[in-house]
């Protein structure tokens, strides 16, 4: 690193000089777990609070939370894109397919802002709060905690086309699943740990109306069941569990793909006679092995193209930019 700053024949008290501006720079665009630690001390436990809160009141809110950093994350990475409101000179990504009346939980991260902005003005940023707030949604609901990696900053631009092309489609077949994650940098096997995280939370009819009636590796139980929540047509908004168990962050997710009760298509190819199988047994026979790769995979997405350093800015308010 040190090369880039000097040449061999600099005096060694320049060198000293460009080594510390060379370390400062190459520290200020990393994460830390500590990045706030001494210019917003609270900052973590006042995220926490509010969506102990939030969870507590709707226990649904906990998976919107989570999807919104996941859907923040795949496009143009971990940068608070998705929370920007439309402008004279972008399009922003809540009217993509796959957020369009869809993704929540503006609310929630609009009231986790304003309270950290009270404690410390221009801080902590909207990409940090979207990375906190999901992890806290999966330890409020039973799942595991992790180690957040924090000194993201946010986007002065959303993008529409991006979020289009970007964002997972519930029709996929696994080897396009497989190839829009390994598009971010995350592996088939981080894919399923991930998929995992719909063990919690609902879908509209309008995503899985295909499934309970043209596939047949349904469960025709489970199917009929759907159905009567689910007609043909109409009803699009009507909503279904992810799991038989939508409100505790568990391995009931695997266990229902064993039984061929995936409520999405792209959870249902997970385990149907492909690659992934395996592991999908391994998780529904060891839930603290699901524990531990969604974690990890939780800590991976979370490092998708952030912003740091000097790039982007510290929104006031997360809806739009400063």
């Amino acid at each position: 690193m040190a090369s880039s700053c000097f040449s061999m024949t600099t005096p060694i008290f320049k060198i000293r000089f460009f080594l510390f501006l060379c370390f400062i720079g190459i520290s200020s665009s990393q994460l830390s777990s500590d990045f706030y630690s001494t210019t917003c001390p609270n900052a973590l436990s006042t995220i926490k609070s509010a969506v102990d809160s939030a969870v507590s009141n709707e226990a649904r809110m906990g998976a919107s939370l989570l999807r919104l950093h996941f859907h923040d994350c795949f496009v143009q990475g971990c940068d608070a894109s998705v929370l920007l409101n439309d402008t004279s000179s972008f399009t922003g990504e809540q009217t993509a397919a796959g957020n369009v009346n869809s993704i929540r939980g503006f609310g929630v991260i609009d009231n986790i802002k304003s309270q950290v902005e009270s404690l410390c003005p221009g801080v902590v940023s909207c990409a940090d709060i979207l990375t906190v707030a999901a992890r806290d949604s999966v330890v409020a609901l039973g799942g595991p905690s992790w180690t957040v990696q924090l000194g993201r900053r946010d986007s002065t631009t959303a993008s529409l086309s991006s979020a289009n092309s970007d964002l997972p489609r519930f029709d996929l077949s696994l080897q396009q699943l497989s190839d829009n994650f390994q598009n971010k940098g995350l592996t088939t096997a981080e894919m399923v740990a991930l998929s995992g995280g719909h063990t919690i939370g609902q879908a509209k009819c309008s995503t899985f109306r295909t499934r309970i009636y043209n596939e047949t590796n349904i469960d025709s139980s489970f199917a009929t069941s759907l159905q009567a929540n689910c007609p043909s047509v109409g009803g699009d908004s009507n909503l279904a569990p992810l799991d038989s168990n939508q409100n505790t962050f568990d391995n009931a997710y695997f266990k229902d793909l064993q039984s061929q009760k995936g409520l999405l298509h792209t959870d249902q190819v997970l385990f149907n006679g492909g690659s992934t199988d395996s592991q999908v047994n391994g998780y529904a026979s060891d839930p603290s092995s699901f524990n531990t790769d969604f974690a990890n995979a939780m800590v991976k997405m979370g490092n998708i193209s952030p912003l740091t350093g000097s790039s982007g800015e510290i929104r006031t308010n997360c809806w739009k930019t400063n």
